[in-house]
């Protein structure tokens, strides 16, 4: 109870700046609430800084990674991996092949650019799953700090905008089917509240045409490619932080007096590979919430295939993506705006070349599959 007073006042600061942006979100698909959250909080911080904040930072640093992992767990109730089997199977190849473009281009400019490894992968796994959502998951596992989540947002939000406006006419001037696009919508723009705005836009100037369904199908079945991404990304981060956790005791234990030049001694102290992989914990690399996130999937899908209605999981998809803005919320408030523009080059540009080259992945199999 005293811990729940302690960052009580933080999570109501958020809550409040998170209320109007929502409604904003709602009214502006295009952009999302997400993104007009964490561009109130950067700019009430550059007027409210940390250090006279009090004890309500507490609980915008609460907000910002627990109440950002409660919204992940609740977004697994909006999935029914059923429907998502039966609809997603066709665009399955496609999505993929995206997600396979956009993780080996963003390695390739993560080791190009030299850019930080937290704020490459937040982009790539962004721009290759489901943009927000997908940051948001991933963040946590990787100790990503507020201003590398804040910045990914911003680029993903940038081309976001982008495919929204401009993706319907070239969907139609490349003379794509309604179910075309619609997989074009799924696969090539990143975030759930664009691909909504960018298949309604479609189907606006397509009376009859059914894409937004179609579209929003793939996306949540590329959405499901959290579950694996953050599962490789936890097991390396543990075996990266194990491994310094290694060098340090080793080079520790030189300074007591272990003769750095006897390769014997050495040898004695180092642990084997074997020591090294027992030591490794799946259950302390593998976050809770990611399989609490999964467990809620699970739990839709069998309920729905027991006869109970889907729209009952609804309030709690909802308060998910409410959850999210309070959480961007917490993260602008956290973030530094002027070392953001600053340091924003090279993200633009890796967030450029992935969608880029997922738009044209996209494009590419959907020929090869005879469906444009």
């Amino acid at each position: 109870m005293a811990n729940l007073r302690n960052v009580a006042p933080g999570i109501g600061v958020c809550a409040a700046i998170a209320l109007p942006c929502w409604f904003l979100g709602e009214a502006l698909p295009v952009v999302g609430g997400p993104v007009f959250a964490i561009l109130l909080g950067m700019a009430i911080a550059l007027v409210w800084r940390q250090p006279s904040r009090g004890t309500v930072q507490n609980g915008i640093a609460f907000t910002a990674k627990k109440v950002l992992q409660y919204a992940v767990i609740l977004l697994g109730f909006g999935l029914n991996l059923a429907q998502i089997a039966a609809v997603g199977a066709e665009s399955l190849p496609i999505i993929c092949s995206t997600i396979a473009t956009a993780l080996i281009v963003g390695y390739i400019l993560y080791k190009v650019l030299r850019m930080d490894s937290a704020i490459a992968t937040l982009i790539a796994v962004g721009s290759s799953i489901c943009g927000g959502s997908a940051i948001a998951a991933t963040a946590p596992v990787i100790r990503a700090k507020d201003e590398q989540v804040a910045q990914a947002i911003s680029v993903i939000f940038l081309f976001n905008v982008i495919a929204a406006l401009i993706f319907p006419t070239l969907g139609s001037m490349l003379g794509m089917s309604n179910e075309g696009f619609g997989l074009f919508a799924g696969t090539a723009v990143n975030d759930t509240s664009s691909v909504t705005a960018a298949a309604a836009a479609w189907d606006g100037m397509h009376p009859g045409a059914n894409a937004l369904d179609d579209a929003t199908i793939v996306k949540l079945t590329r959405t499901l490619a959290i579950i694996p991404i953050t599962f490789v990304l936890a097991i390396v981060m543990a075996r990266k932080e194990n491994a310094a956790g290694v060098g340090a005791g080793v080079a520790e234990r030189g300074t007591d007096g272990l003769a750095a030049s006897d390769p014997a001694a050495n040898a004695a102290a180092a642990p084997t590979g074997a020591k090294l992989l027992g030591s490794f914990s799946l259950k302390r690399a593998f976050p809770t919430f990611i399989l609490l996130f999964l467990a809620a999937s699970v739990i839709t899908t069998v309920a729905v295939a027991a006869g109970a209605d889907a729209a009952a999981f609804a309030p709690l998809k909802t308060l998910s993506k409410f959850f999210i803005v309070m959480a961007m919320a917490a993260i602008g408030l956290n973030t530094d705006l002027v070392k953001l523009v600053k340091s924003g080059a090279k993200p633009i540009l890796m967030g450029l070349i992935c969608w880029i080259c997922i738009a044209a992945a996209s494009l590419a199999m959907q020929h090869t599959l005879g469906l444009w």
